[in-house]
């Protein structure tokens, strides 16, 4: 499983950087990232963690579409706003999904963290939609979610991945910075874009 856990967390790092340079070929990358690890992850026994690998999947197909239809003459995705009432809802949203599937997870499975995967799941599943919306929000997102990650992957002694995931706290903190920048341009575009 080590070799596989490396590849995947390859891909993974290569998906990240590539979303944070705001490459729309992060999106094909991260499809491969999530087929490695949806299978990693049931080995693990961390069932949330595989069902939001299936769920990344469609939200990369939705993300990268939606990424092809906004892109400067650069080929970067152009940065849209997020207002504070739809970040509301959307971190509710999060909330009621992680004590939803933590209760499914710690009722009919045999689940290692039943009520902690499901949370990191559910956000993730916040942050990979505001990804694909282009908000930078997404990356003050990933680094919570990812630093809780690390410890949790430590925990299971999966420990290639808990370094990928504290490599995803620095990248995240490096997209945090760029897309900021980039949204601080003239050519951010509205929340409805």
């Amino acid at each position: 499983m080590d070799a596989v856990e490396f590849i995947g967390a390859l891909l993974s790092a290569w998906a990240v950087w590539l979303t944070a340079r705001r490459r729309p070929w992060c999106w094909p990358v991260g499809f491969a990232s999530v087929l490695v690890y949806g299978w990693i992850f049931v080995g693990a026994k961390l069932y949330s963690d595989a069902l939001l690998q299936g769920a990344f999947a469609a939200l990369i197909v939705y993300g990268w579409v939606r990424w092809l239809g906004h892109l400067d003459s650069d080929g970067r995705v152009t940065i849209a706003r997020l207002p504070a009432r739809l970040l509301a809802l959307h971190v509710l949203v999060g909330g009621a999904g992680a004590l939803a599937l933590g209760y499914a997870m710690h009722r009919w499975t045999d689940a290692a963290l039943p009520w902690l995967d499901a949370a990191l799941t559910a956000f993730s599943l916040v942050a990979q939609w505001w990804q694909g919306r282009r908000h930078v929000a997404a990356w003050w997102l990933w680094i919570v979610v990812d630093v809780i990650y690390v410890g949790e992957y430590v925990y299971k002694d999966l420990l290639i991945t808990a370094v990928l995931y504290a490599g995803f706290v620095v990248l995240a903190a490096i997209g945090l910075r760029d897309w900021r920048r980039a949204q601080a341009l003239p050519q951010a575009q509205p929340a409805s874009a």
